[in-house]
């Protein structure tokens, strides 16, 4: 393999990463958009509704990232990569064939599965790819997949579920993620280790508690997994939850609810994530490394009492309104806090130290978040009817200041470590 990568090359695989990480979005979130008419046709309650969009998902996906993890610091990413595609496509189009909970709810964890091998080693390439200084805004633009997974999920899975039922959505959405993984294996070339910081991988690959242990000691680390766990528990949970809240509360039809989501969280989340990239870049710079961190505080504070609008709108213009800039911000967190572990982890763990953070994540974020919203939906449904749901979203809102909180103690951290002799104490 040649050791010189470039430009050209460097663009095409952040290219082809994006649309990998968008097509791992589409096939996760449009469970929020078909949520309302599974439930409706299965015959599921909330609770079930919140365990296919949330944690049975999520365990098998974060569980099975860390050894998936630890075979791509080992081996080819590419290759991970590119089957992974392969797998969660596959699930996701015979998800238009389960006749019943169980039947979806394996499939869905089949979905888990395959998307388990792509984010960890596509952290580990771009870090390869751009120098640190640049590697807030790469994670930016790869981040952008969330919003755009979001965009096509929403207003294909709406619309396709309104002419022709949830059950095409599935598939239509599905099918084209198997060439796009052919594509990743024959078009994408691997970079070599290290190569944007003129590093070489000497050291092998360390065991996996050694990676948990390094990730420990870190007060810096501790603290950006777990605000990105618990700011991630809110905008997952809005994701699943704010289009079947529309629909269900405020009567709107899966392609209006769609169309419109596609716009906010889709696109006005794109720019969000990819400005809040650069300026953590240009603040980090200038400021220092502890205002990637404080960046995310900022906007998630912003966030907050626009939430609370959204899930108590009397209207659903006044919802979409308020829901505007939430869905901006929405995402803003993943670029600084992708972008700070690989900042802060040696060339030899970063894959597995990437998916460390996945899985917590995803286990709080993804499994937790959607989950909690449904159950207590449920709970709250028996005293205020179909208001249930807006209260179980209101919970959120106290999860999101509470990821608030460890953004600035990571700022902090970071400023400490930059005055020599500072301790680092959490």
């Amino acid at each position: 393999m040649s050791q010189e990568v470039t430009d050209r090359q460097r663009k095409y695989t952040l290219f082809m990463l994006v649309l990998v990480f968008t097509s791992s979005h589409v096939d996760r979130q449009i469970m929020g958009i078909l949520g309302q008419p599974i439930k409706e046709s299965l015959l599921i309650t909330d609770t079930q509704l919140g365990l296919l969009t949330g944690i049975m998902f999520a365990v098998f996906y974060a569980t099975l990232g860390m050894p998936m993890a630890m075979w791509a610091d080992r081996n080819n990413r590419r290759n991970l990569i590119s089957f992974s595609v392969f797998l969660w496509s596959l699930m996701t189009a015979l998800c238009g064939a389960a006749n019943n909970f169980m039947q979806l709810l394996l499939l869905r964890i089949g979905v888990g599965v395959g998307e388990a091998g792509s984010n960890p080693p596509s952290h580990s390439m771009i870090a390869d790819l751009y120098p640190p200084e640049k590697r807030s805004t790469a994670m930016a633009i790869f981040g952008t997949g969330i919003n755009w997974g979001i965009l096509i999920g929403f207003l294909v899975g709406g619309w396709i579920n309104e002419w022709y039922g949830w059950r095409t959505a599935f598939v239509v959405v599905g099918l084209p993620g198997i060439l796009l993984a052919i594509l990743v294996r024959y078009t994408v070339v691997e970079p070599p280790r290290g190569y944007s910081e003129a590093l070489k991988q000497d050291t092998p690959a360390p065991a996996f508690w050694e990676v948990v242990s390094f990730i420990w000691r870190s007060a810096v680390l501790r603290h950006i997994v777990a605000a990105g766990a618990l700011v991630s528990f809110a905008g997952y949970a809005s994701v699943i939850w704010v289009p079947i809240y529309l629909v269900r509360i405020h009567g709107m039809g899966t392609g209006e609810v769609g169309s419109y989501l596609a716009l906010l969280i889709g696109v006005g989340g794109a720019i969000g994530i990819y400005l809040g990239g650069r300026i953590a870049d240009f603040m980090a710079a200038r400021r220092g490394q502890q205002w990637l961190p404080w960046v995310v505080a900022v906007s998630s504070l912003i966030s907050l009492p626009m939430l609370y609008l959204t899930f108590m709108a009397t209207t659903p213009m006044r919802a979409i309104a308020a829901y505007a800039l939430p869905a901006m911000l929405g995402t803003l967190y993943v670029a600084p806090g992708f972008a700070l572990i690989q900042n802060s982890t040696p060339l030899e763990m970063r894959s597995v130290a990437a998916a460390i953070n996945l899985f917590i994540t995803n286990i709080i974020g993804l499994g937790l978040g959607p989950f909690t919203v449904g159950f207590f939906s449920d709970v709250f449904s028996q005293t205020h009817g179909e208001d249930g749901l807006r209260w179980g979203l209101a919970t959120t809102i106290v999860i999101l200041l509470w990821g608030v909180f460890h953004y600035w103690r990571c700022g902090v951290m970071i400023k400490r470590e930059q005055i020599k002799g500072m301790p680092t104490a959490p």
